[in-house]
């Protein structure tokens, strides 16, 4: 098995744990996670996809992605984050 492989079996491992997670529980702080854990594995994948043998120029476009990815998902974190606690706020008697 090449190290690529590795990396996208572990990567498709990611994201079903993740998306498994994410149907399975009910907590939204759970949700956000597994969805954070489903997006790490999606990279993983895009990086392994972009590997090529050692004489060859690997290809950036899915390392670009990755990267646009990682943004995506810090900010839609955190609008996520801002949203449940919200939530959370409007459930307790005051």
């Amino acid at each position: 098995m090449t190290t690529a492989a590795i990396y996208a079996a572990a990567g498709i491992l990611l994201v079903g744990i993740g998306l498994y997670r994410l149907v399975t529980t009910g907590d939204l702080l759970r949700r956000v996670v597994a969805l954070n854990v489903a997006s790490g594995g999606t990279g993983a994948v895009l990086v392994a996809a972009a590997w090529r043998a050692p004489p060859g120029p690997t290809d950036p476009v899915p390392h670009a992605l990755v990267i646009t990815g990682i943004v995506v998902v810090v900010s839609t974190t955190a609008v996520a984050l801002a949203l449940i606690r919200r939530l959370h706020d409007e459930e307790e008697p005051k």
